[in-house]
């Protein structure tokens, strides 16, 4: 079934796009969440008509989508967590944690469902997350689990210090 979007859909497309969808699919969550209309011959006569508005708007997305990327891009987050032995960390870091640290520390809001979902993060250290900003724009930002930012750089900095074994010699009686 051949639908117009009303907004973002994500792996399908943007506003105004034609795609085509299951009937079910339309009928039970598109249609009652007006989040597309069916692609009738009047409703793709007002599209047409509404084209310029849409690709004005869209713009607008992109560059407030790119700004917020340059924010973002390579800044560091510091989430607290309780951390066990050997780095572990007792349950794992959240999406929502992850986007709470942004809007507390870098002072950007960002869509706790548009927040890398790679892999749980589950140790302490540094990790790079990916956040989905915008269809194809992302930016990458580092979270600094259970350590500070100057312990991290520190870390980075000084060489792992080398073990020195002295040998014994033992004296038989």
């Amino acid at each position: 079934m051949k639908v117009i979007l009303l907004g973002e859909l994500r792996g399908k497309g943007g506003e105004g796009d034609i795609v085509d969808v299951a009937q079910g699919f339309a009928e039970n969550y598109l249609f009652p969440n007006k989040i597309a209309q069916p692609a009738t011959p009047g409703n793709i006569k007002q599209l047409e008509e509404r084209r310029h508005n849409i690709e004005k708007r869209e713009a607008e997305r992109i560059a407030a989508a790119e700004a917020t990327k340059a924010a973002l891009d390579g800044k560091s987050v510091t989430v607290d967590a309780k951390i066990g032995e050997e780095g572990q960390l007792f349950g794992s870091v959240t999406p929502a944690q992850i986007a709470d640290a942004v809007k507390a520390q870098l002072g950007i809001e960002v869509d706790r469902k548009r927040v890398g979902r790679g892999n749980n993060i589950k140790t302490s250290g540094k990790h790079v997350v990916e956040v989905n900003l915008y269809r194809e724009i992302t930016a990458v930002v580092n979270v600094l689990v259970g350590v500070t930012e100057e312990t991290a750089v520190e870390e980075a900095a000084e060489p792992e210090p080398e073990v020195v074994v002295e040998e014994t010699t033992e004296v038989a009686e």
